[in-house]
């Protein structure tokens, strides 16, 4: 196995390089997903979440609203440590988990983490980062998924800076251009990681930090 991260911020078309490394025969650990699994209706997680929360976060279906939980704890650090504090171990244990299933194969594991930058995860040959300019950002997410602008401008200034971002990197994919502009580059890259070595059998995960996804 070889075992890398992917991190970029909102906006930057992280998940199309995924899906772009996916393609190329990579296997993707997606926090966002795991977050999503770890959370299902009927989950440790979401009770938890309910209880510190109260019920309002929990839709009709039974399943997590997560536009009430972000009006809680967008504005308010304190609720947002909480939130962390109930999602974050689970998250890093699933993680963990999928990518030891992979430690007997000679896969690319990429560990899609949005907040690789922020809350750093030990163990990764390499780093990728998904890099565009911050206007980039603001105009996808306004023209693309119906921010408003200074709701998008609020975001990303919530997530680490592209200069912190560009500091962590080992491999930078610029994807501030079209479809075509990219293939090319994520061919390269390619290349790239499936030249590092494998780990070797009896590696081990060191341990989730308390902060993973």
């Amino acid at each position: 196995m070889i075992l890398v991260g992917l991190t970029g911020g909102i906006g930057s078309g992280k998940s199309t390089v995924s899906a772009l490394l996916a393609a190329r025969g990579a296997v993707i650990v997606d926090a966002d997903q795991v977050v999503r699994d770890v959370q299902r209706p009927g989950s440790p997680v979401l009770a938890k979440m309910a209880e510190r929360f109260g019920p309002q976060v929990i839709a009709e279906d039974g399943s997590l609203d997560r536009a009430a939980v972000a009006a809680v704890v967008f504005s308010d650090p304190e609720a947002l440590k909480d939130l962390n504090k109930i999602v974050h171990p689970a998250v890093g244990a699933e993680m963990n988990r999928q990518v030891m299933a992979e430690l007997s194969t000679d896969h690319v594991v990429v560990m899609d983490i949005p907040l690789l930058t922020e809350n750093p995860r030990e163990g990764l040959q390499a780093v990728i980062v998904v890099d565009v300019d911050p206007e980039v950002q603001v105009q996808r997410l306004v023209g693309g998924r119906g921010f408003a602008e200074d709701d998008a401008r609020a975001r990303i200034a919530k997530q680490a800076t592209r200069e912190q971002r560009l500091a962590t990197a080992t491999h930078v994919v610029d994807n501030s251009g079209t479809l075509d502009d990219l293939a090319p580059q994520i061919d390269r890259l390619w290349v790239e990681l499936t030249a590092l070595p494998q780990l070797p059998p009896d590696w081990e995960m060191p341990a989730p930090k308390p902060k993973d996804a």
